[in-house]
């Protein structure tokens, strides 16, 4: 029985008492990204697919602010009695020729190829199942078969002796005519050990009718892996990062452990690209050729551009690091900051919110805020610009070929014209002119035959 009308509902109001959280489990995140936010993003993905029913608790109203693509219904229920009342409740809302893909809101890595080839399984059937074989079935309903065809689904819960060997086991996915659905969902009770109407026991129902159902295995076992409590969420996070780093690893970025990289968004990069141990990714990132990594970074939302080099322990957010750069070890950019080609930053450098020159640098324990350097710029150790006041910032401008010595501060509002040099030590309160000198520092005092104070 082929249907052209699908839509896909994604059941999302579960208890989650497992998970011992204030946050329901389908609000945690995998990658960087909401749980639920996976299942919908693939659901979207899907072809020819009318619209997609999203049903969550009434608690978490607040999702309408985050899904509110055309094609999302959401649907917001105040009982939690089981997967099959769930259903059963937006039932109304389809028509009888169409067909119904049920995924779950707490199965982050279904994959579109799956669903795709899950649709395709029902052609000639009512009902088509995502089964799969796994080594350990705890937890997972069973398939039972007679003579090859399935017949029932038993509860992890209820299963007696000699089912325990059963190794295949049922996602709870599947794709089954509206028609059929409809009547199957109004039969299923709640006589159960859980007092739950369970979706599940429509399977029986269909072998009762002898309709036809299929049954297909996932592209990978991990993408019917649920979540029912933190462990499992690290667990899914853990075989998650792997799967990435060894597409990435696969595609030509080098990564030096695939156990201890982090992606949390999305990643760009060009060739010969080396991240070493312990690099987290977050948001949108861009990496160009020959960029090296170093150990216990983090990036987020940042462009690094060619032969340039971060080394261990550098946090760069939302900046830009252009050709040819050194950063770090222990650096700070952030606040769309951009440095400059051939520019080196240092140990204990922070960079908020500045245009760094090209060839300067600013090497150990300074920062600079709010600041355009030009080119060629010395910032010696221990530079800071003090740019706010207590209630407004200023701006500091440097301009090309300035030194600045070790231990001066740099009171914004100021500007710093090209060529000058300030002496170490100096607190620089008025705008300095071209090829000028300042040294603000007191003449230092020296006091003969100093005794010091005796211990009595």
């Amino acid at each position: 029985m082929k249907s052209s009308n699908r839509n896909i509902v994604i059941l999302a109001a579960g208890k989650s008492v497992r998970m011992c959280s204030k946050v329901p489990k389908v609000l945690h995140s995998i990658g960087g990204k909401m749980i639920l936010q996976h299942v919908v993003d693939t659901a979207l993905s899907v072809k020819k697919i009318s619209d997609i029913y999203l049903i969550c608790h009434e608690e978490n109203r607040f999702l309408k602010k985050i899904f509110f693509n055309k094609k999302i219904k959401l649907i917001f229920q105040k009982h939690q009695l089981g997967t099959g009342y769930a259903l059963r409740k937006v039932m109304h809302y389809f028509d009888d020729g169409s067909d119904i893909i049920v995924l779950y809101g707490d199965v982050p890595l279904i994959s579109k190829e799956t669903i795709e080839r899950l649709i395709l399984s029902k052609d000639g059937s009512v009902i088509s199942l995502l089964t799969a074989f796994v080594k350990d079935p705890n937890g997972y309903g069973r398939i039972l078969r007679k003579n090859g065809e399935v017949v029932k689904i038993i509860e992890d819960i209820e299963i007696c002796q000699d089912e325990w060997k059963i190794k295949e086991v049922y996602s709870g996915i599947f794709i089954a005519n509206t028609y059929f659905l409809k009547k199957w969902v109004h039969l299923i009770n709640n006589e159960n050990i859980q007092k739950e109407y369970r979706l599940t026991d429509i399977v029986a129902l269909a072998s009762e009718e002898r309709c036809k159902i299929s049954t297909i295995y996932p592209m990978e076992s991990i993408e019917i892996h649920g979540i029912n409590n933190l462990f499992q969420l690290m667990n899914l996070e853990k075989r998650y990062q792997e799967r990435q780093a060894k597409k990435l690893l696969l595609s030509g970025l080098m990564i030096s452990d695939i156990s201890r990289f982090d992606l949390r968004g999305k990643i760009k990069y060009g060739k010969d690209v080396y991240i070493d141990n312990d690099v987290m990714i977050v948001g949108k990132v861009i990496l160009g050729n020959d960029v090296y990594i170093g150990s216990g970074c983090i990036l987020k939302d940042c462009t690094i551009s060619e032969n340039s080099i971060i080394h261990p322990y550098t946090i760069i957010e939302n900046s830009i690091v252009s050709k040819d750069c050194t950063v770090g070890p222990f650096t700070y950019l952030r606040n769309n900051s951009v440095l400059k080609e051939r520019s080196e930053v240092g140990n204990f450098v922070e960079i908020k919110n500045t245009i760094f020159g090209s060839h300067s640098k600013a090497k150990h324990l300074s920062y600079l805020g709010d600041s355009t350097v030009g080119s060629h710029v010395n910032i010696g150790a221990g530079v800071i610009t003090c740019n706010y006041d207590g209630a407004n910032k200023f701006q500091t401008h440097i301009e090309d070929n300035v030194f600045i010595g070790s231990d001066s501060q740099l009171v914004a509002p100021i500007t710093i014209q090209k060529n000058a040099t300030i002496g170490a030590g100096t607190t620089l309160t008025r705008d300095v002119k071209e090829n000028d000198l300042v040294i603000s520092r007191i003449r230092q005092k020296h006091i003969k035959n100093w005794k010091g104070t005796l211990k009595k």
